[in-house]
């Protein structure tokens, strides 16, 4: 893999570092700068490795339904394969998503306590409102960011377009945390009267973010390639192939090649197809069985699950269930 995804670096195999000591030069791919950026923050790289995992695990529920769904590889160091060679809008989400994931993890582990070259943030406070005030540990999103930012983009110091847009991806992915921080409140009072409210800073659920990203993703901006010489010699940059479109802000996913269809399995592109892949006989979008088997057709077969049924819930406190069997119709692309 030519342009490796910088998340590849700590794919599947350590994804459970938290309990491991970790030799920052056994992980394979490190480019000079993230192996010092790893001795110097050791402490903190589960939190990278498990916001890696995060950003992997929300790839694959948003593309669940589609051609692509964000297949990974086991054992193999670039864990999706060719896909991310292409400058495509796959390659996109994937960078934005892991670099979120990282921003994500690290931010709240920081706010846990499980790590101690951070904390709580006590910079972004202000005024208490009216009814509340502040109390409770605010996350610190800017140390995660930093983390994320310094982290991910190690690799991507080239004057090329690929660089320049997985560095655009990376930062839109980050920046769709902080956009996304709210006041968490707590109540105290008698019986829960909440005559007074404590409130902190607080990440969203991951979810937010993943759905954030994947409208991104639907509406990102393509761009061209354009070459001129610069004092260090020729310099690649992007500009919107579309003048009549706004051009892409920091909080927008970037691309310049074209998809695959994804039909048909191609090593060359990282395509696994979609054949024997369940649809959605009743939709008509792309989980549905015309545009997921692309024209191909699909089979049906009948499946027998076990379910819990015929629950009652007894005073008090249990329920009690009756187990039944249901037949289902399973669709798998021909």
């Amino acid at each position: 893999c030519k342009m490796k995804c910088w998340s590849l670096a700590v794919g599947h195999q350590y994804t459970s570092l938290g309990t491991q000591p970790i030799l920052c030069s056994s992980i394979p791919g490190l480019v000079p700068k993230q192996l010092r950026f790893c001795r110097n923050y050791v402490e903190i790289m589960p939190s990278v490795a498990e916001g890696v995992k995060i950003g992997i695990q929300e790839c694959q529920h948003q593309f669940r339904g589609r051609r692509w769904n964000c297949t990974t590889i086991n054992d193999n160091l670039a864990i999706f394969g060719p896909v991310l060679d292409k400058a495509t809008r796959e390659s996109a989400f994937v960078h934005a998503i892991a670099s979120a994931g990282v921003a994500f993890a690290v931010t709240r582990a920081c706010s846990e306590g499980s790590v101690t070259i951070c904390g709580c943030d006590t910079r972004r406070k202000g005024p208490p409102g009216e009814g509340w005030k502040w109390g409770g540990c605010s996350e610190d999103v800017e140390f995660g960011s930093m983390v994320s930012r310094e982290f991910a983009d190690a690799r991507e110091n080239r004057p090329d377009a690929r660089s320049a847009m997985n560095r655009q991806n990376n930062e839109a992915g980050r920046v769709s945390i902080t956009d996304h921080m709210y006041l968490k409140c707590k109540c105290h009072g008698l019986s829960g009267s909440c005559e007074v409210k404590t409130c902190w800073w607080s990440q969203p659920d991951f979810r937010v973010i993943g759905d954030y990203m994947k409208d991104k993703y639907d509406s990102a901006s393509e761009m061209v390639v354009e070459k001129h010489r610069e004092s260090r010699g020729w310099v690649e940059t992007l500009r919107p192939k579309y003048t009549f479109f706004k051009p892409p802000t920091e909080t927008d996913l970037v691309y310049y090649e074209s998809s695959p269809n994804f039909c048909e399995p191609n090593p060359e592109t990282g395509s696994f197809g979609t054949r024997d892949r369940i649809c959605n006989l009743t939709s008509h979008g792309i989980d549905g069985c015309d545009l997921l088997c692309c024209g191909r057709g699909h089979n049906t077969r009948t499946e027998k699950r076990k379910e819990k049924c015929h629950c009652i819930f007894h005073w008090c406190c249990y329920v009690s269930c009756q187990e039944c069997t249901r037949v289902y119709d399973v669709h798998t692309c021909k």
